[in-house]
């Protein structure tokens, strides 16, 4: 984990492995979301050649000795992990290269924004080994919806980042990765602090239409929102914009 200024980075860092899952990097990344401060924006990166090829090699033979209930608790496990970065207050981006995997993608799934290199590999890759995609299946849902799930998750197939693209599983494929990652972070940094978290919050909640009245009623009367339509009526930029 490392701060730079306003952004937190969080980045898997077991390349020798692809940044695999083990029972040990659930929990320290389920840990590393649960509270990520002032944080305006986190980016999920993976080290080295790959962003995340899924679940470990050693530690998927190992599940194949656990009982029911070992499983269910590694399972679980997983579950708290991605609800956690699907939860994170603060908006949470992806950077995506090499392969995204299983679980990778997964982890994709979860982010709000995902960007990834144009040579990007991607698959829910669960039924070439006789399991499912079960524990991401809601975060993927809904992101690529059930027509694209019924014929990626059935066939396991991988797909390339325009494919994820088209499907909606990643935002941008880039031919240039950090030069894109880094002009999301300056939107990201112009928005009002409090207002792109609320703004997750409406995509994650889905109020009905009384609460979406007093949600825009609450930010225009607030400091922040109050700032922002000043700053716009008086043409300059409100006090939250970055010095980048």
């Amino acid at each position: 984990m490392e701060r730079e200024g306003e952004i937190l980075r969080i980045t898997l860092a077991r390349p020798e492995r692809r940044n695999a899952f083990d029972a040990e990097l659930i929990q320290e990344l389920a840990e590393a979301f649960v509270d990520v401060g002032r944080s305006r924006a986190v980016v999920l990166a993976g080290e080295g050649a790959s962003f995340s090829a899924g679940a470990d090699v050693d530690w998927m033979r190992s599940s194949a000795d656990l009982s029911y209930e070992e499983n269910l608790a590694d399972a679980n496990a997983l579950r708290g992990m991605l609800e956690a970065i699907d939860r994170c207050p603060a908006p949470v981006i992806s950077r995506v290269q090499g392969h995204a995997l299983g679980g990778g993608c997964g982890l994709v799934a979860c982010s709000d924004i995902a960007v990834a290199a144009d040579d990007a590999i991607f698959g829910f890759s669960e039924v070439k080994l006789g399991i499912v995609p079960a524990v991401i299946s809601p975060f993927a849902l809904a992101k690529i919806g059930p027509s694209a799930a019924r014929r990626y998750f059935v066939t396991g197939e991988p797909f390339d980042a325009h494919t994820a693209l088209r499907i909606g599983l990643v935002h941008e494929a880039a031919r240039d990765l950090d030069a894109a990652l880094e002009r999301i972070l300056a939107e990201v940094l112009s928005a009002g602090p409090k207002a792109a978290r609320a703004a997750k919050r409406l995509v994650l909640e889905r109020p009905d239409g009384p609460e979406t009245a007093r949600s825009i009623a609450e930010r225009r009367t607030s400091d922040e929102g109050q700032e922002g339509l000043h700053a716009f009526l008086e043409k300059r930029r409100p006090n939250w914009f970055p010095d980048r």
